[in-house]
């Protein structure tokens, strides 16, 4: 995953704000050990907790090696982890960006390039502080413009990010 933020997100700046809190070593990356979808939210809530009480962690990468192979059952454990974030208060103060090996957005095709913006060599939820993603947006010229330059930069002919991001996909398994 390490490699996955420093060479793709970081490297072809997919997010233009994980340079920043990668060079500082503000980014935690967490392991759930459960594969059950309760053990998962469990490991979120706790991730969420730690993040409360440690402000030098920006944000953390949520990682389930396990139990989620499938891409509809990240989906469902995504709609649970929204809710559960909700009914605990969270909302407003953490956000949550989802990714995964096989990543496909909603009308997309399976094999469109731009699906590799969320693809990650390992199911992961991304917690962030929205305070600080609100503060990062203010300061960025054109933050409506990340998603559509990400993926002309992926579906680009021999785009040079494409193929690393299906290599590193590819060194997972």
């Amino acid at each position: 995953m390490q490699t996955w933020l420093q060479t793709f997100v970081v490297g072809h700046d997919i997010c233009p704000f994980a340079g920043r809190e990668f060079r500082r070593r503000a980014i935690r990356y967490a392991v759930s050990a459960g594969d059950a979808m309760e053990a998962m939210l469990e490991a979120l809530v706790a991730e969420c907790q730690r993040l409360d009480s440690t402000p030098e962690i920006e944000t953390t990468l949520l990682i389930f090696p396990r139990g989620l192979e499938d891409f509809d059952d990240y989906l469902e454990l995504l709609s649970l982890a929204e809710a559960l974030l909700d009914s605990l208060g969270y909302e407003g103060i953490y956000q949550l960006a989802s990714f995964h090996p096989d990543y496909v957005f909603d009308g997309a095709e399976r094999d469109d390039p731009a699906n590799f913006t969320n693809r990650a060599p390992f199911p992961t939820l991304h917690l962030l502080r929205e305070a600080s993603l609100e503060r990062a947006l203010r300061h960025h010229d054109d933050p409506e413009g990340i998603p559509a330059r990400n993926i002309d930069l992926l579906r680009e002919p021999d785009s040079p990010a494409l193929s690393l991001a299906r290599r590193i996909l590819d060194a997972r398994g």
